[in-house]
């Protein structure tokens, strides 16, 4: 129980900024107008990609790669300046709500001033040249961890921003690429800046959750979802998935919980592509599973396309169903301890029930709050029981305007394809 999860992060949810694409300027600047809105839909952590300057060499489409950087202590001019990102974590925060920074710590651009003026960084093959950590990650070289003079660097890098903009935490890219102990000498000098700083590792290597990361990627329930809705799995290998997962995992730590996010939605397809008619059940579940929610730029608004990653492709910002769906889920997770993961277990029960192989239902609980969530995953309607037993507590039902139930022995719910329900106390 080292690795204790940071106390104001627990209720929130996590929102991955795209700014390239989020305006058509893909400034800094013009992104403030949204601040207003994503406040309102219950967000609390604003996770944005790579700032800094992307690589000109080997460039892939005509504006690189958010994860090809050229300078670690710099903003790229088409977005803004420091001073412009400071302001803009200030007024967040001014808000309520905070800043985490993506931060690819594995490789740098091809021009990067390193190359030049730090050569001893770079990994080299047997011809002592410099190399992708990847064929088709032609854009970028590999770093060399075993040099302490790096690591030195790297660190101060990431402290640059903490202390000069005062964000909360960071994203790190491919964690997992690079050797656990330098995670946790970087977690033990980035807390002498930030004590209670959130780390976020794109991974599922639970090693790095012993003492360097607070989260991980939840890649297994989230390929399992998608095989759902896919046909190519049951209800109860999923639900399987699910418990299987949290018997593994550290119970100091939270799952990230997602069904888009930049990689997904520009090389697999969007929520909408995948996902189908299975789009709202699956945003239920996700939001309500032990772990901290992921929204990512667009989703709110409905977006059924891939994204361009290495161009510019503005986002269709359109009002739609998901918006006042995430909202609700949102906040409801801000207000119920029941959904703040954290102990043995993680507050997670399956529910037992007959009536359908095609519901899943599930309690969560700490102390005497309580959800529960049911859902239909499949094209038809289903008349179920739940035949374990339920508290006698007064719950209100989510989506059905405040109405307050109880529950008897062994209660019945009827579900339309793809329905779900929700109660809470």
């Amino acid at each position: 129980m080292k690795n204790q999860f940071p106390s104001w992060a627990k209720s929130l949810t996590i929102y991955e900024v795209n700014l390239r694409q989020y305006t058509e300027s893909g400034s800094i600047r013009e992104f403030r107008q949204h601040l207003g809105r994503l406040k309102d839909m219950g967000v609390g952590i604003l996770w944005f990609m790579p700032i800094q300057p992307t690589g000109m060499i080997n460039r892939k489409g005509s504006l690189g790669s958010y994860y090809s950087i050229r300078d670690y202590c710099a903003v790229d001019p088409a977005f803004g300046t420091v001073e412009e990102f400071r302001l803009l974590v200030k007024e967040i925060h001014s808000m309520g709500m905070f800043v985490i920074l993506d931060w690819v710590v594995n490789h740098t651009a091809w021009d990067h001033y390193w190359v030049d003026t730090e050569p001893a960084f770079y990994r080299r093959n047997e011809a002592g040249e410099v190399y992708p950590p990847f064929p088709d990650w032609a854009d970028v070289i590999g770093l060399d961890y075993t040099n302490p003079e790096l690591r030195a660097t790297m660190i101060q890098s990431m402290k640059f921003w903490l202390e000069s903009t005062g964000i909360d935490g960071f994203r790190c890219d491919m964690a997992h690429l690079v050797v656990t102990d330098f995670w946790e000498e970087a977690r033990i000098a980035l807390e002498n800046t930030r004590p209670d700083l959130y780390m976020l590792a794109e991974t599922d290597h639970y090693d790095l959750l012993k003492e360097a990361f607070h989260s991980s990627y939840d890649w297994k329930v989230f390929h399992a979802l998608n095989e759902v809705a896919q046909g190519k799995i049951s209800i109860r290998a999923l639900a399987d998935t699910i418990q299987e997962q949290l018997n593994w995992y550290p119970s100091n730590a939270s799952l990230m919980r997602f069904i888009s996010n930049h990689d997904e939605n520009s090389w697999q397809g969007s929520e909408l592509e995948r996902l189908a008619y299975f789009l709202e059940p699956m945003a239920v579940m996700y939001f309500t599973l032990p772990g901290i929610p992921l929204i990512y730029s667009g989703q709110e608004a409905g977006n059924y396309r891939r994204l361009a990653f290495f161009d510019k492709d503005l986002i269709e910002w359109k009002e739609d169903k998901m918006k006042p769906l995430y909202t609700m889920l949102a906040k409801l997770r801000s207000s119920n301890a029941a959904l703040w993961s954290a102990g043995k277990g993680f507050g997670y029960r399956e529910l037992q029930l007959i009536g359908s192989d095609r519901v899943l239902a599930f309690e969560r609980s700490a102390g005497k709050s309580r959800v529960l969530v049911i859902l239909n995953l499949s094209y038809e309607s289903s008349r179920i029981s739940i035949t374990d037993p339920l508290p006698s507590s007064e719950f209100i039902d989510l989506f059905s305007g405040g109405i307050k139930v109880k529950f008897g022995a062994d209660p019945c719910f009827e579900l339309e394809p793809f329905g779900y329900k929700v109660f809470y106390c």
